[in-house]
């Protein structure tokens, strides 16, 4: 479908749903009840980040190229080895049983249905072979959150390997959990509930570590082993020599990270600061990314998250180099609005606005893309 046609289709259409972000968060709102909202929601402190990643797109515009002929437009990308048909992934976000009881498994068929490749969490509330076996034959990579027992780390990844997944995103930004005012307000927190643990109370290694089989020994040492203040570049060395699949890291934002990431040979880097949910007063992700583009040189692929709303925050962040960009909140808010068809709606709408935004800045492919004039306000 073209774009076009999209746009005409929903003009034509009798259905009523939440078209923009803020109306998409507004409806969830009132699906939710006020912990689960909460969560999804909010970020760390006093939310300067969270702010900031959305507002700061706001200082770079797009000087648009006319009179080239744009009918027609190819957003291949490869990405270590891989074609993907566009450049917008979905970024890992866990727990997503809060927002519908399908959680992963709905998010993970709509973005098959749609060409976006698929991180997966760690805390998912279904598991690495369920979400496999629900999307054979899409494209799934995986993140990983470390662990207090790496051996629990390496047999997640292993699983990963197993089930066919292309990649290992190692977060580096959660050695421990945020100051999360409002989930503190709420007394709420998913993972506590058990809504996190498909992917370890699956697990060999996990549950063999365990002292007993019970709900209350799972949960609590999930929790337990999250915290993993103790990781440096040395387990990382280590992770890289336990698996053949490329491992990329997220959560980089300053450009020194960048540099030894590739002298230590890793395979990507996502520039992101968590959505603003675990340090506050950082800065915004879309603000680090042009120098960490400039250090990386194009030796290794920039993927970017934090703070994409709308199609052309996605162009503007590829102009500024990022080799690909990853959908965080706006998705959850499908999930929430509808299940599968919410998350279908939101991913549709986004693609095609970044379709539509590329071919109106007067580009034709990803290189025109990163061509493009970007003035920063």
């Amino acid at each position: 479908m073209s774009a076009n046609d999209l746009l005409l289709k929903n003009i034509d259409s009798n259905d009523k749903y939440p078209l923009n972000y803020e109306e998409l968060e507004q409806t969830a709102k009132e699906n939710l009840d006020a912990g689960s909202f909460g969560y999804i929601r909010s970020s760390a402190g006093g939310e300067e980040t969270y702010r900031k990643n959305t507002n700061s797109f706001q200082k770079y515009s797009i000087v648009p190229r006319f009179l080239t002929d744009v009918s027609t437009l190819n957003t291949e990308v490869t990405i270590l080895g891989h074609t993907y048909p566009h450049p917008l992934f979905i970024a890992p976000v866990g727990v997503n049983k809060i927002a519908h009881a399908d959680g992963e498994i709905a998010v993970a068929k709509a973005a098959s249905k749609f060409g976006y490749p698929y991180i997966q969490s760690t805390v998912s509330s279904y598991s690495i072979e369920e979400i496999a076996s629900a999307t054979e034959g899409s494209s799934k990579w995986f993140q990983l959150y470390w662990s207090q027992n790496k051996e629990i780390a390496f047999s997640m990844v292993k699983r990963a390997e197993t089930a066919g997944y292309e990649a290992i995103v190692l977060t580096v930004d959660t050695v421990m959990l945020g100051w999360r005012e409002e989930d503190v307000r709420n007394q709420f927190s998913p993972l506590k509930r058990g809504l996190g643990q498909g992917n370890y109370s699956t697990d060999p290694v996990f549950m063999a570590a365990l002292p007993d089989q019970t709900e209350g020994s799972i949960i609590k040492s999930m929790i337990e082993n999250i915290y993993h203040p103790t990781l440096n570049w040395t387990d990382i060395e280590e992770l890289r020599e336990r698996t053949d699949l490329p491992i990329l890291l997220k959560g980089i934002l300053h450009p020194e990270d960048a540099k030894i990431a590739i002298e230590k040979g890793l395979d990507g880097i996502i520039v992101s600061n968590h959505g603003g949910r675990q340090l506050d007063g950082v800065i915004a992700s879309i603000d680090a990314l042009p120098e960490i583009v400039e250090v990386v040189k194009g030796k290794i692929p920039v993927l970017f998250d934090s703070g994409v709303r709308r199609g052309s925050d996605a162009v503007k962040a590829l102009a500024l180099g990022a080799t690909a960009v990853c959908i965080g909140r706006p998705f959850v808010w499908g999930l929430a609005n509808g299940g599968q068809d919410g998350v279908e709606r939101v991913l549709e709408n986004f693609l095609q606005e970044t379709k539509v935004s590329i071919s109106l800045s007067g580009a034709r492919n990803l290189a025109e893309v990163r061509k493009l004039k970007i003035v920063r306000n």
